[in-house]
């Protein structure tokens, strides 16, 4: 496959994603809400979610408002991460994370993000890496306790 054809599909699942979210919505009476901003363009999203008895994740869903990457990145995030267990969880943040810093993953750790993969090519552009990664900071927030009234930095 060429190198434009497969930008191109990058950009139409980034595009789908974020026009068309999966598991948009709010979670009524969930277990965890919080809410994480990014000062740098404005914006703003809500993550619910619920944890069934062993500790998996039983129901995750987003709102606010945001940039196409920011809505695609956290809508792919909900994909990859519902059903599974809290450490699974956190683990597959943690790679997204490395992911968006530049360090190296291994592939199995790449292929834990499923289609989030996608959105290593927005990790070229350094501005939009707070957007990309904006749902995976709060998804870690509830997972890993943090507070919050914590800087999102």
């Amino acid at each position: 496959m060429g190198l434009d054809r497969l930008k191109f599909l990058y950009r139409e699942v980034i595009l789908e994603n974020a026009n068309n979210p999966q598991n948009y919505g709010n979670i009524a009476n969930a277990n965890y809400q919080t809410t994480v901003y990014n000062p740098n363009c404005g914006d703003e999203l809500n993550l619910f979610l619920n944890l069934d008895g062993q500790n998996k994740i039983s129901a995750i869903k987003f709102n606010g408002k945001g940039c196409t990457i920011s809505r695609a990145s956290a809508s792919l995030m909900t994909e990859v991460v519902e059903g599974k267990t809290k450490d699974e969880a956190i683990a597959i943040a943690k790679t997204f994370s490395k992911m968006a810093m530049g360090e190296e993953c291994s592939p199995k750790e790449l292929q834990s993000l499923g289609d989030a993969q996608i959105m290593t090519n927005i990790m070229m552009f350094p501005a939009r890496i707070k957007c990309a990664t904006l749902g995976w900071w709060a998804l870690e927030r509830i997972l890993l306790g943090k507070s919050e009234d914590k800087d999102n930095d």
